[in-house]
């Protein structure tokens, strides 16, 4: 067997020319015109929206419902179930984190929060709400997590347009 017929390894990149050239680092500048250009998005943003769709789906059973004092009651316990925990995890994370895996495992912390709060509140309302219209409670809890893909979509829609 001779050298040259010795076979490569297919992950050897030592003799090969780079496909493109290395993009050199940002300057200070540079990041501070970015920061300038993009709009911080605030979750107190989302949190603020769930609450407002959350009354306004109240407002509507208020007016169209078939037991209004009932339905009422059971969306506001299914806006709260949305509302509140995110609010408290938007709360939780509003410091920013050193390290990534210090910022990784506070959104895991508060997300796990955040998820038991919820069950929290689902279960004291099937408990202590009497005459309970289940079906306020999911439009209104589906309705409010639907807030997050529209923040979600409007957030990519200004990227799109900056660009």
């Amino acid at each position: 067997m001779t050298a040259d017929s010795k076979v490569r390894p297919a992950s050897s990149w030592d003799d090969e020319a780079p496909d493109s050239e290395p993009v050199p680092p940002w300057t200070a500048q540079q990041v501070q015109t970015l920061l300038a250009r993009e709009k911080p998005f605030s979750p107190w943003r989302v949190v603020g929206l769930q609450a407002v769709v959350g009354g306004l789906l109240a407002l509507a059973w208020w007016l169209l419902g078939s037991a209004p004092a009932q339905q009422v009651r059971s969306t506001v316990w299914g806006a709260a179930a949305v509302v509140l925990p995110h609010a408290l995890m938007a709360w939780g994370l509003r410091r920013r984190a050193v390290q990534a895996q210090a910022a990784l495992l506070s959104f895991l912390v508060w997300e796990l929060i955040k998820v038991g709060l919820a069950v929290v509140i689902l279960v004291a309302a099937a408990w202590l709400v009497r005459d309970l219209s289940w079906p306020a409670l999911l439009v209104a809890l589906i309705a409010c997590l639907k807030v997050h893909l529209g923040a979600w979509w409007w957030l990519s829609r200004a990227v799109q347009e900056t660009n």
